[in-house]
């Protein structure tokens, strides 16, 4: 087949244009991966199907797409694509996989309980927390770009950015080993 005739999205950019620019990104896709799967395999699947998606679809991005939101809007998607296909297949309880790896070997006790602490309580969070809590939090992308990224507005991510923060101080501070605070719908 011709190249002209496959059309802007199906072609693949330089190996080297992609690779500078997304690979520094990785780490960042994988974070943002296990915290939404909590599972490191399927975690790192997530990220090679993002990764692959974008690699067929990087002609077809906006030029003056931010790579980093885009990314992680593809791996969001995929996340969500697989959770409804997890779902209609009915989907089986998630596998927590421990995280030690993430707590320094030079860690005192008490920094590592915190951690421990910490990384259970984000676990807790509902999923729509958990996500932009990530994103905002420690990826340091803007509302605006968190916003696009899980397809809500602004003010939803600014709403569940303070609940989950909110939770999971609490779950921090011993307040909340149980669910985290519903908000009430009339």
């Amino acid at each position: 087949m011709d190249s002209k005739m496959a059309g802007p999205a199906r072609q693949s950019p330089p190996a080297t244009s992609f690779e500078a620019l997304v690979g520094p990104i990785v780490p960042a896709l994988r974070r943002f991966a296990w915290t939404l799967v909590r599972n490191e395999t399927e975690a790192d699947d997530l990220v090679q199907d993002c990764l692959e998606r974008a690699f067929t679809r990087w002609a077809a991005r906006r030029p003056d797409a931010d790579v980093k939101a885009w990314l992680f809007t593809i791996l969001y998607n995929l996340r969500i694509s697989r959770w409804r296909t997890w779902l209609r297949r009915g989907g089986d309880h998630l596998r927590v996989e421990d995280r030690e790896d993430l707590i320094s070997p030079d860690a005192g006790a008490e920094q590592k309980l915190m951690v421990q602490d910490v990384l259970t309580g984000l676990q807790r969070l509902p999923e729509d927390q958990r996500a932009v809590l990530v994103l905002v939090g420690v990826e340091e992308l803007s509302y605006a770009a968190a916003a696009r990224i899980v397809g809500v507005p602004i003010g939803t991510v600014m709403s569940r950015l303070s609940r989950g923060r909110e939770n999971l101080r609490r779950y921090v501070d011993g307040e909340a080993h149980a669910q985290p605070r519903l908000r009430r719908v009339k």
